[in-house]
């Protein structure tokens, strides 16, 4: 069922090279004023990465990452501008950014890139996000296969969310994300979409981030700064299956629109 009050999650990419934006907000003053006009429009939160996550991206070191996102997380922590969720799968750069006031910790790997990252999110009081990604950015879009798309990135996430609760984050601290795009084709992408409440059937809020992403781009032939209205579309049937947070690089249009299916569907 909808959720009454859908949470938008506004992407602030501080990298040379996100399939979107790379490069527009690599420097730390224009991230930050980036975040403030995200905030300003409407996004509850406030999602900050350092390292790329687009197919075929090569890795970050922990140093560059660092240098990247704790200046923005330091200066946008403050009241007024929103939650701030650090989106890595690095263990003392999500300490750092902790630290520094972020409250959520955006794991793409599900923490198992770094297993410790789940008792540096309880010991912090934090939250995280897991999401399904195949293989690891580099690989992840090399022929993707699944028998059921679905059945086995609910099966993921279910045992992920297991484990961080065995490493003791308490399960009201989780939010799961099927990675749309992540290790996926076009038809997977439409399959967990059309799916998509046997992912909220899990029980936790389900994060959905298909912003202007290129499968969008696929059925649409537009490119990434022409993918708004695919965006709506997706988010709005994505709400109507019970997502309930939205990571997202339009906030005001997605805004508008989720608003008129809460009013419509919601609760």
């Amino acid at each position: 069922m909808p959720v009454a009050d859908p949470i938008l999650m506004g992407v602030i990419n501080v990298t040379p090279d996100s399939f979107s934006d790379g490069g527009r907000f690599l420097d730390a003053h224009a991230a930050v004023e980036h975040g403030k006009r995200l905030a300003d429009a409407g996004a509850d939160m406030l999602d900050v990465g350092g390292e790329s996550t687009r197919p075929g991206a090569e890795p970050v070191s922990e140093a560059e990452e660092l240098e990247r996102v704790i200046p923005v997380v330091e200066r946008l922590a403050q009241p007024g501008v929103g939650r701030i969720s650090i989106d890595t799968t690095k263990l003392e750069v999500a300490r750092a950014a902790l630290q520094a006031g972020a409250r959520v910790v955006n794991d793409v790997s599900a923490f198992r890139h770094d297993p410790e990252m789940a008792g540096l999110v309880a010991s912090g009081g934090a939250d995280c996000c897991l999401m399904h990604m195949l293989g690891e950015p580099r690989t992840m879009q090399r022929d993707p296969r699944y028998g059921d798309v679905v059945s086995e990135v609910k099966a993921f996430l279910e045992e992920r969310l297991s484990f961080a609760v065995r490493e003791g984050v308490p399960e009201r601290r989780v939010l799961l994300d099927p990675g749309i795009g992540f290790g996926k084709t076009l038809d997977h992408n439409l399959e967990l979409l059309r799916r998509l409440a046997e992912i909220v059937a899990i029980g936790r809020p389900v994060v959905f981030g298909a912003s202007r992403k290129r499968f969008l781009g696929r059925l649409t032939g537009r490119a990434e700064d022409e993918r708004v209205p695919g965006t709506i579309a997706a988010s709005v049937l994505a709400y109507e299956r019970g997502a309930s947070i939205f990571r997202v690089h339009d906030v005001v249009e997605v805004r508008d629109a989720l608003r008129v299916a809460v009013a419509t569907v919601g609760a």
